[in-house]
């Protein structure tokens, strides 16, 4: 898990697909965190995209870094409503304080569960992991 976290890290930006009904929908992401030896991400609950993890959690994410490695990660997003996992990912990214705040009944942060990693190149075997 903490090499997924760190591909994520590196690349900074990530995608993060979900279903809407029956339609695909993609977004850029940033916030990847690590509570309690889970990973996650964060949200706030106004977006679409959080009503689309709560409709249907299972999600994709991907992203490249610029050795051209890329991942996907297929996972089910699972809500922790607790206050101390929003808390980590707010000290983790202080520049979202200034929209979110831990009990402003807004941020969401979700851990993924049943993660499969594939990191892969033009030029290298995959690699799965999972988490």
């Amino acid at each position: 898990m903490k090499e997924v976290y760190d591909f994520l890290k590196k690349s900074g930006t990530y995608y993060l697909a979900t279903i809407d009904g029956n339609e695909p929908r993609v977004r850029p992401f940033g916030t990847v965190d690590i509570f309690e030896n889970k990973l996650y991400i964060q949200t706030g609950k106004v977006k679409n995209v959080s009503k689309q993890i709560l409709a249907n959690p299972h999600i994709e994410l991907c992203a490249m870094t610029d050795n051209n490695k890329w991942i996907r990660i297929e996972a089910l997003a699972v809500e922790d409503d607790r206050p101390e996992p929003r808390k980590h990912m707010l000290d983790e990214y202080p520049s979202l304080k200034a929209r979110y705040a831990v009990d402003d009944g807004n941020t969401q942060v979700f851990y993924l569960k049943d993660a499969v990693a594939t990191i892969a190149s033009f030029t290298d075997e995959p690699r799965v992991i999972k988490f």
